[in-house]
């Protein structure tokens, strides 16, 4: 009993927290914000305890989304439309569903549908439209029935001070009697339009529950309870508290399994697990028995060719198949059946080279082109082409042989890709360019590779091209171009810059990410164009280092200089080259998400040493641009403050811009007298 009190009061402690704030206070500073019109989700802390926030902001935006739901229900009672509402923010949606199903209630009363009629729009929509028709219900009803109804109300009075003797209304009250043959009834009901009987109060069809979100109002006989509105599913039960616990089938005998499986329970559900486990060449089926594995029908040949399978209980054999077959064929692999043999395939040549065709139990010769078959000899002799087709089969010269002919060309030509035409020699064989050389019909013409261009003077010696030399060669390379025989090459300056893939253009050194700075361990390196800066910062005093650019300020204890100080102050770094378009946006600066109503201004405090940046307001913050021509690299060290204005406070949030202007990329011009 002694440690059960200690849990209890720690479980206390907990959620009250070390200052010992209840959950209704932290429910009622909730509400009261709401009230406000406060953001919900930015709520100062009452208490360190992370349940008192959760519960301060639920009851937070309950407060605003029962505002939002009955200004709805008060559009559709007095404008009888909601056409003015759109569903572009959280707040107008909330409103508008509350507006649409109000119009669908008092459409059920005008056209005579009962209030509690069930449809499928949600629990809220439902619970909104039966009140608009019972509301619109009650104000058709005749002046002696709200009087009724009235009375009924004064009479539900807890001490029952003004109930008087039954006897004086004669005994026809149901309930309790008021005097002067009036009658009233209990708590949860209402009087009947007859004046003396009494009936239940549907509190859940007027919106007097109240239940929390995520559980459903059900009506009773003179009172509501609240119930769970999702349902826990199979193998869940629903506790006193409203919450879902795993109902152990094993430990409460309600399982299925057998007497030779044994339960084990899961999440939701249960599982039957055997007892008796199989051996090899078994398995086991869904009730535990186990049953022979036909090893020849679940494997792939589970016995060698030429081996028939046989199965038996637990395992199985093979036996050897015999089969014979007659001339021509043999048995197949799996030694099953009788296939023909393929002679054209065996080790004998059968035809002596020339094409032979498998028959079913024999083959057959046929004579490769060239050849003509002797009935005779049974062999293939060679065709004189030349002989039998004179002129008909080489351009110029034809010669027999063995299955074919050769044809041959006259002095100065040469036999073409076709064997049979001849075509024009080609003289550039022997090489008479100095670089490359292209035959024509009778002749050849020199050429020189890319680089070179062919002599004037001869016509064949290829001459060395100055790229550098061109109109267009300042602008083959970014930096510096340097001439080489037949091509070129360009550098960069020897610090800074590296040779970027195209060979071409210089590219920036990250010496950060190679780690060529010099930075020591407690500055951080910032790249930038052909070169690195060292930078560091202290974070004032009364402020602390939350990340490695932000600093954030201490708790100000109600001091007033401390709250006009910056709630961030925050490092930011920039690089650029000179002559960037003026009025070029660098930087932006607002806050994280804004909210109807704020004020925001933006600012440069210090470092704007010549004007050369300015500030322009946007609606959600503000953009630093440049305001001059920067002509030459320089650093700066900029501040810049953001005013917030938001529900009467002013927050003011503080960013060090370091902006780096570095020189553009060099050009050195070309010099042939330096290469």
């Amino acid at each position: 009993m002694a440690l059960c009190v200690v849990l209890l009061c720690a479980l206390v402690g907990v959620l009250l927290g070390q200052e010992q704030i209840s959950i209704e206070e932290c429910c009622k500073d909730g509400q009261k914000r709401g009230n406000d019109n406060q953001d919900c989700a930015a709520l100062p802390l009452i208490s360190g305890s992370a349940t008192c926030r959760i519960v301060q902001e639920q009851c937070c935006v309950t407060v605003l989304e029962d505002k939002m739901c009955t200004t709805g229900i008060n559009m559709a009672k007095d404008q009888g439309a909601c056409d003015s509402l759109f569903t572009n923010t959280c707040e107008t949606k909330t409103t508008k569903m509350c507006c649409d199903c109000c119009l669908l209630g008092k459409a059920a009363q005008e056209n005579g549908i009962p209030c509690d009629h069930n449809l499928s729009v949600g629990y809220q929509c439902s619970l909104v439209s039966r009140a608009c028709c019972v509301d619109g219900a009650s104000n058709n009803q005749t002046a002696p029935t709200s009087q009724t109804e009235l009375l009924n109300q004064d009479d539900n009075k807890e001490n029952g001070d003004d109930t008087v003797s039954n006897d004086q209304c004669n005994g026809k009250c149901a309930h309790r009697c008021v005097g002067n043959d009036t009658c009233s009834c209990f708590k949860g009901y209402k009087l009947k339009p007859d004046g003396k009987s009494c009936e239940d109060i549907n509190e859940c069809l007027l919106g007097a529950s109240n239940c929390r979100g995520g559980e459903r109002c059900i009506n009773t006989e003179g009172s509501f309870r609240c119930q769970r509105e999702v349902s826990c599913g199979t193998g869940y039960e629903l506790t006193d508290n409203n919450n879902c616990k795993d109902i152990d089938e094993c430990e409460t005998g309600i399982h299925n399994c057998g007497p030779e499986f044994e339960c084990q329970n899961t999440q939701g559900s249960f599982r039957c697990l055997p007892k008796v486990k199989c051996g090899a060449g078994f398995i086991q089926d869904a009730l535990g028995n186990c049953i022979d594995i036909n090893e020849c029908v679940s494997q792939t040949g589970p016995c060698h060719r030429g081996q028939v399978c046989i199965n038996t209980v637990g395992s199985y054999t093979c036996q050897r198949n015999s089969v014979n077959c007659g001339r021509g064929y043999h048995l197949n692999e799996e030694g099953t059946r009788c296939i023909d043999i393929d002679e054209c395939k065996g080790p004998e040549q059968v035809c002596a080279g020339h094409g032979c065709i498998n028959l079913l139990g024999s083959y057959r010769c046929e004579c490769e082109p060239g050849y003509n078959f002797n009935s005779i000899s049974r062999v293939c002799e060679d065709v004189n082409e030349c002989r039998h087709y004179p002129g008909r089969l080489c351009a110029h010269k034809c010669e027999n042989t063995l299955g074919s002919y050769k044809c041959s060309c006259t002095t100065g030509f040469k036999l073409a890709v076709d064997g049979r035409n001849c075509d024009d020699l080609n003289e550039c064989e022997s090489k008479p360019c100095s670089q490359e050389c292209a035959n024509v019909y009778g002749s050849y013409q020199c050429y020189c590779r890319r680089g070179y261009q062919l002599s004037d003077i001869d016509g064949m010696t290829c001459e060395d091209i100055d790229e550098c030399a061109l109109p267009t060669g300042g602008h083959i390379c970014s930096y510096r171009c340097h001439n080489t025989p037949g091509s070129f090459h360009c550098s960069c300056p020897t610090s800074g810059y590296t040779l970027a893939v195209n060979g071409r253009s210089c590219q920036d050194i990250d010496e950060c990410l190679t780690g060529r700075h010099t930075c020591t361990e407690n500055q951080s390196c910032f790249n930038v164009q052909g070169g690195f800066r060292c930078l560091s910062f202290e974070c004032p005093s009364n402020y602390r280092r939350v990340g490695e650019t932000r600093c954030e300020r201490l708790l100000c204890n109600e001091s007033v200089e401390c709250l006009t100080m910056p709630l961030r102050i925050t490092y930011y770094y920039l690089t650029f080259p000179t002559n960037i378009p003026v009025f070029t946006n660098i930087f932006r600066m607002g806050p994280s998400h804004t909210v109807l109503g704020d004020d925001i201004q933006i600012a440069i405090t210090s470092g704007n040493d010549g004007a050369f940046f300015k500030t322009e307001q946007m609606p959600t913050g503000g953009v630093m641009s440049v305001a001059k021509l920067i002509n030459k690299p320089q650093d700066f060290d900029l501040s810049l403050e953001l005013r917030l204005r938001r529900y009467g406070s002013v927050t003011t949030y503080l960013a060090k811009v370091l902006v780096f202007v570095t020189q553009e990329e060099p050009r050195v011009p070309y010099n042939p007298l330096l290469e």
